[in-house]
Order: C-alpha cells, then structure tokens, then sequence
C-alpha cells in the first residue's frame, strides 16, 4: 500500500472526506440543471428542489411521519423477532453438529427465496394485516443474523477450545465464557446486516398489501402517477437507511474497542 493512501495520513483522509462531500453536491447540481433544462422530462425525473419542497410540504402536514412512524413500529416488532431467532437458531447450529445436520438442508432451500416472493403466501396464511408485515420483516431479518452467528461460533480460536478442554472447564462455562464472549463480533454485524434488510423487507411488504407506511406512500404516488412523491419516498427510505447502517456500525466499532479495553486492562 502507498503511503499516500495509509488510514494514518490526515492529508488523505481530509481529502476522502472533501470528495464525500463534493461529489453527491455534483451529481444534485447535475439533477437540478437536467431537470430544468429539458435534458430529462421534468415530470418523470423532478428536480431536487420540487423533491426538497415536496418533502417539507409532507413533513408540515404530518403525512410523512405518520406514514414512517407505522412503518418504524413494523420494523421493531419484525425485527426484534427475526434477529432473536436468528441468534437462537445460529447458536444449536453452531454449536451442535447435529443440529447442524438436521437444519442445513432447510436453510439451504429457504434461504435463496427472495422476501417479496413469499409476500403472496404469508398473506394467504395470516391477511394483510399488521401480522403479516411482521413474519415477512422476521424472514428477512433472520438470516443475516443467522449466518453469522453460525460463522462466528464455528471460528472461535481452536487454541481457546482446547485450554477449557485440558482444563476441564465445565461445558456451560466454556460456551459463556469462551465461545460467547468470541462470536459477538460476528453476531453484532449480523444484527446490522439484519437490520437493513428488515427495512428493506417492510418497504416490499407496504408495497404490495398495505393502506399505511412509507411502501404504501410510493405504491399511491405510482398510481397517481405523482413522480415528486415517489422519488421523495426513495430517497427518504435511502437516508433513514443510511442512518440506521451508520448508527448500528459506530454502535459495533464503540462496543468492540470497548471490550477491547477492558481486555487489556
């Protein structure tokens, strides 16, 4: 690596930093003068401004938050119980082979479905109501957390195993005090992962059957052919996911450093 481009030198990490800024405020600029200009139909691509103003006329009249606080309470719900099954589930895989054995083939033949493609079916099963939105962000949320849950047990340092081995170290004591305390770097970006895809989940969900949400909002403004809504939507679903990843990742990096710490110490 060139030492222009270490995480050490300050002059090259302003310089990311600037070119984070810069960029994005290009590609706006770019937008407005297309939109404006006829280079882009203003009425399919709306400029950033009719955008800007379309956003602070939904947030005065209360629509948006109304919209996003159900869709926020549909995430908490779904998630919490897509993540806490998922760290269950990874941890009898993880650590029981014939679990393990059992489940593999299961998770190989559900895992590759997509979400939206079993919306149908969960709606056949348990309605369009709030239940249906909740199973569909738990499938969707459970296997990140489930994959690396089973990653992070099945890493854990051999060298670790065999000291408590020698030592006759009670199997509970070995799993809590070992095998736990090494696998919650890997379940944390699980959690994260998680996380992300139960938004992405609960937006597919409000798209297809829903009256309410932030997906409801974009399948209405399709209808109504109301293009500053919809892209107002998008990027709105863009930016609270980007809070969320951001948020959760600086929550890991504290924990970890955190842990790491108190290790040292």
């Amino acid at each position: 690596m060139f030492k222009w481009n270490s995480p050490k030198n300050t002059r090259y990490n302003q310089t990311l930093l600037i070119v984070a800024v810069i960029f994005p405020v290009l590609v706006l600029l770019f937008w407005q003068f297309a939109s404006t200009h006829g280079l882009v139909k203003a009425a399919l691509v709306p400029p950033p401004l009719t955008i800007a103003k379309t956003f602070l006329s939904y947030i005065e009249s209360g629509k948006l938050w109304k919209n996003l606080s159900v869709s926020f309470g549909r995430v908490a719900c779904g998630y919490v119980i897509g993540a806490a099954c998922g760290v269950a589930a990874g941890f009898l895989m993880g650590l029981f082979k014939p679990v393990n054995a059992a489940l593999s083939g299961i998770v190989s033949v559900l895992r590759p479905i997509p979400t939206i493609a079993l919306i149908p079916i969960v709606i056949l099963l348990v309605g369009i109501g709030f239940s249906s939105k909740v199973v569909i962000i738990a499938f969707g949320s459970f296997w990140p957390v489930l994959l690396n849950t089973i990653h992070g047990i099945q890493t854990v340092d051999n060298k670790l195993l065999e000291v408590a081995y020698t030592y006759r170290i009670p199997t509970m004591k070995t799993i809590f005090k070992i095998i736990v305390p090494s696998s919650i770097p890997a379940i944390l970006t699980g959690l994260r992962l998680g996380m992300s895809n139960a938004w992405m989940s609960v937006v597919a969900a409000e798209m297809i059957a829903s009256s309410t949400g932030i997906g409801y909002l974009i399948t209405l403004s399709r209808e109504t052919a109301n293009a500053r809504v919809m892209y107002m939507c998008v990027l709105v679903i863009g930016v609270i996911g980007l809070v969320i990843d951001k948020g959760l990742t600086r929550l890991e990096r504290y924990y970890l450093a955190k842990t790491r710490g108190i290790t040292e110490n």
